[in-house]
């Protein structure tokens, strides 16, 4: 059974950090694309970075460039997103994805991806 298991996330000040882990299994990361996204109260999904499946291509939103940070290890067969000077537009709830299709250039569109975590919340608030 392919499944991706979200872990991190929760409540924290404007200017804080978090960190959001996603572990697979029944597969290996490194023969997918993988993406985060996230989806605020009233929104629509956004996806806000990803990594095409040879990591040759990455792409992120700007609103996240110089803030939020994507690592990968291969090893655990486990993502990362590291989430530093967090601020309250952060707040969402953030799910992990994965596309068997082979992606040469990484998309941030989320109907390209065919696994999902069960989303985790991230809160930012004084």
């Amino acid at each position: 059974q392919l499944q991706l298991v979200q872990s991190g996330g929760g409540w924290v000040q404007p200017g804080g950090s978090l960190r959001l882990s996603c572990a697979a299994s029944g597969f290996t990361l490194g023969n997918y694309a993988i993406g985060w996204f996230r989806q605020a109260p009233g929104e629509e999904r956004e996806g806000i970075f990803c990594i095409s499946t040879r990591g040759a291509s990455a792409e992120s939103v700007d609103s996240t460039k110089g803030r939020f940070t994507f690592s990968r290890d291969n090893a655990k067969n486990a993502f990362y997103l590291q989430m530093n000077n967090l601020e309250p537009a952060d707040t969402a709830v953030y799910y992990c994805a994965a596309s068997a299709t082979e992606q040469t250039v990484c998309s941030l569109n989320d109907w390209r991806y065919s696994n999902w975590g069960q989303g985790t919340q991230v809160t930012v608030s004084s």
